[in-house]
This record gives C-alpha cells, structure tokens and sequence, in this order.
C-alpha cells in the first residue's frame, strides 16, 4: 500500500538465502549447479509491500481451482507470480497473441487455502491452435468465482499483439465479455519496467565462462534497448516510462528459426528444435574460421571456432557425399552393397544394362550425413548472432549500453542466450551488457494486465498512474543518495 517500505529478500526452495539473510542484499551469483534448475524451473515470485520471494520448487504448479488442462498446444510454466498479500478482486485476463504464440496471464487464489494472496499464472499456446487458448478463457470465465471471488460476468479480456486484432471479434463472441486492446509496444515496455524495478533475481546476465549473474532492482534504468523477440524481431529504445520508440528490427526471428527447421527436420514443437539443438554439433555443418586457417586469426581476435560461414560445409560435402554416391553405387551399409551386387548379376547374366544411382537419390545420399541436431544448432546459431550483432549496432547508433533480450524464442536456452551475450560483449569490447529475464516471452501479456490492474497493485500501487513508476525510481534514487 501506499506509504509502506519495502525489502527484496530471496528465498530458494522456501528458505531464505544465506547471503541476503547477511548481507541484507540479494544474491546476484549463482553456481554452476544452479543454473539448469533455475532455467528448468524458474520459480515463483512473492510479492507484497514488505518484500519479494522467489520460491524455486521442482513441483509443476497444478492447474488452479479444478481447471481442466488445455490441449497439446499448451504450455504451462512454473514460474507463477505469487501475491500472497493482495485481496482485491481481480477480473480481468490479459493475453498477447503474437504471431507465433499466444501468452496468457490470469491471477488465481491458492487453492484449498485459507491464506489471503493468490498467484499470477503464465500459459501459452500456438497461435495455429487459437480455439484451444480462447477455450481455455471460457474456462477461466466459467470458474472465476472459485479462481478470484468475481461473477463469470465481469471478466474482461486485456488483449494485445497483432492477435488482438486478429481475433478480437472470435474472443467477443465466444466468451461473450468485454475486450480492450492495447498497443504491443507499450504493454512490452511496461511489461519489462514492471520486472526489471519490482522482482528480484528476475533479470540475469548470462555467458558460458560467466555463469548466470542476477543483476538487482536498480533505480536508475533508463535509457535502456528492449530487444524483443518473437516471430520476428523488434527493437525498442525506452528513455522512460512510457517513452520508447522502435529502431529497428529484422524479420529473422523465431518465426524463422521454426519454419525452416519444420522443412528440415522431423521437429513438431519449437521446444524439441530447442532440444534438438542442444544435442547438435555446428561444426559438422558450418564452415569455421579454422576449416580456412587451420587455427586462430589471432591478428583481428577471431579463433579457430568462430563461424565464418553458417552452413558453409554443406555444399562441399553434398558434392563429395553424391560423388561418392555414385562410384560406389549409392552404398550404405554390408547389405546394401550385397543387394546391388546381386542385381548386377542378374543385369549382366539378363544382359540389361548397369544403371547408376539417380540424381534425386544420389542427394538423399547425401543429406543423410547432417543430423536433425546438427542443423537445428547451425541455424539456431546463425539467427542468434543475427541478431546479436543488430542488436548491437542499433546500441551504438543510440548510445545505448544496457540490451535486455526479451520474446519466445529465447526460452532460457544456454545456447541462445550464450550466442546473444557473446555477440554483445565481442562487438563492444566489454563496453554494453546483454541481460535476459526470467518471464521473457511475458513482457506484453504482464504489461497488459498491469493497464488494467486492480487498486494498491504492486509495491505502492505504483501502476495505478501514468507517472507512478518514474515517481517511486525518483524516490529510490533520493533514499541511495541519503544512505
């Protein structure tokens, strides 16, 4: 409530953390045996005017107040905002259907507790399979009573993205309720504002020699460059609350990543690209500045590793795999051989001529030397550092030093958010920092449910005015300088 104070504390697990319990500051390293928890199951986040707990359980949340899981087009995360202190009604949903995705924030009471509070809820479908996430709303309008303490009545549908438009008049129809959309970019920046100033160990710095690093709430965070990716990628820079403006962007996104893995690979989910990727080797697909060098390129910083050529190797061993296709006849294994050499045979003894492995079949020979794995980390690699080095241009032409990665594509992958922060740290010397957030493919749908938040939400009630949050960082900023 307004006029309260607040205190970040950590809590791991339901205990509080050793260092914030000494030092009175959140922890911000984290070990090496951490880091997979933390991206598998990124946990709750507590919030109340005393203080936030993140509580990172291994328990998959189940579904609140009786609802029916969705179909398989749906994901769940783990990471539900608890509000164990809020008792005002909430009746509103936000969604923000992208092109790809469509991601749903709704706020439950716990269930079979007495406790006052409740938990912000974070689900997702593919946007291809809108009927499942618009069905999963009716639930939510049928159980809201249970879930909130409303009327099925009063529920209002926030919605933003392109979807929003999209499918404004099926969302009205089927539910039957109110729908008020909302400008993307500005639900994304209020979105980011909201958790990089009011949750602790949301939003991290990550690298593979630098493990993951929480950076704690700061008061001085503008100017910042969201870089938001989702099917496509957007490229925001925000002097302030509710002051951004788009830069740039590039249409290879995740979009990207997806569609031509679904033509390359036997892949049906964006995550088991992801996966995957994770069991792949790009250096059996991409040409490397070693493949050229036979070792580092010391003199302009680039080592043996670097990719010169994404997907560079390709050609050269399609065109040796279809030669040797055809002078060994298209051979695999034993008994292939054995077979062809029976046939010949009987060709000769028949007096039919010996025929050569065609074309098509000599370039399925081929192909079958890359891996689905393989490929999958070549091109997650190559619109990565597409993107990173965008990314890093539009900072420069800006004089912008603090990039936060936010967007579906990123999902906490180590490789992803490796290859973005490496693509930050190289091209600037060390000078620019890439940060990644916990609720990254959220921003939009958490900054439309704030545009429509109930009275004494969040810390001080802070999003209830235009200028609440640049207030409360005027005020943080004042009570540093004091200390």
């Amino acid at each position: 409530m307004p006029g309260d104070t607040y205190q970040a504390v950590a809590i791991d697990d339901g205990k509080a953390d050793e260092e914030t319990v000494t030092t009175g500051r959140p922890r911000t390293m984290t070990s090496t045996a951490e880091i997979d928890s933390t991206i598998i199951h990124p946990g709750s986040v507590r919030i109340n005017v005393k203080g936030a707990f993140i509580v990172d359980t291994p328990e998959q949340p189940g579904t609140p107040a009786g609802l029916p899981g969705p179909g398989g087009s749906s994901y769940h995360e783990t990471k539900d905002i608890r509000l164990p202190n809020h008792t005002a009604v909430i009746s509103h949903i936000a969604v923000d259907i992208g092109g790809s995705l469509a991601k749903l924030v709704y706020f439950s009471r716990e269930p079979h507790s007495t406790e006052p509070g409740g938990r912000l809820n974070f689900q997702s479908f593919e946007t291809d399979q809108i009927d499942d996430c618009i069905e999963f709303m009716r639930h939510l309008k049928d159980k809201q009573l249970a879930l909130n303490g409303s009327r099925p009545g009063e529920l209002c549908v926030m919605a933003t993205g392109g979807g929003a438009y999209k499918f404004y008049d099926k969302i009205r129809q089927r539910l039957g309720v109110d729908v008020l959309r909302e400008d993307e970019m500005e639900c994304l920046i209020i979105g980011l504002d909201f958790f990089i100033t009011e949750i602790p160990r949301e939003v991290f710095t990550y690298s593979e020699t630098d493990p993951m690093h929480f950076a704690s709430p700061s008061a001085d965070i503008y100017p910042y460059m969201l870089v938001n990716i989702g099917s496509g990628v957007s490229i925001l820079k925000v002097s302030g609350p509710r002051t951004y403006e788009r830069v740039g962007g590039t249409s290879l996104g995740g979009g990207t990543l997806w569609g031509i893995l679904s033509l390359l690979t036997p892949a049906e989910s964006f995550d088991d690209m992801l996966n995957m990727a994770a069991h792949g080797d790009n250096s059996k697909v991409d040409m490397l500045v070693g493949d050229i060098y036979g070792a580092d390129y010391g003199k302009i910083g680039l080592k043996s590793t670097t990719i010169a050529s994404s997907f560079g190797k390709v050609f050269r061993m399609k065109r040796e795999a279809e030669n040797e296709a055809e002078d060994t006849g298209g051979l695999s294994n034993g008994d292939d051989q054995n077979r062809r050499q029976q046939q010949s045979l009987e060709q000769i003894t028949s007096g039919t001529p010996l025929q050569r492995p065609t074309s098509s079949r000599a370039s399925e020979y081929a192909r079958s030397r890359f891996s689905s794995a393989d490929i999958s980390r070549s091109l997650l690699y190559a619109i990565s550092n597409n993107i990173g080095q965008i990314s890093y241009l539009q900072s420069q032409v800006h004089g912008l030093s603090r990039i936060y990665f936010g967007g579906s594509f990123i999902r906490g992958h180590p490789q992803t958010m490796n290859t973005l922060g490496y693509a930050i740290k190289f091209w600037s010397k060390g000078q620019k920092q890439a940060y990644f957030l916990r609720h990254e493919g959220y921003l939009g749908a958490v900054g439309a449910f704030l545009k429509h938040q109930p009275q004494n939400w969040g810390r001080r009630g802070s999003f209830g005015t235009g200028d609440g949050l640049e207030e409360r960082l005027r005020l943080r900023a004042e009570e540093v300088a004091a200390s």
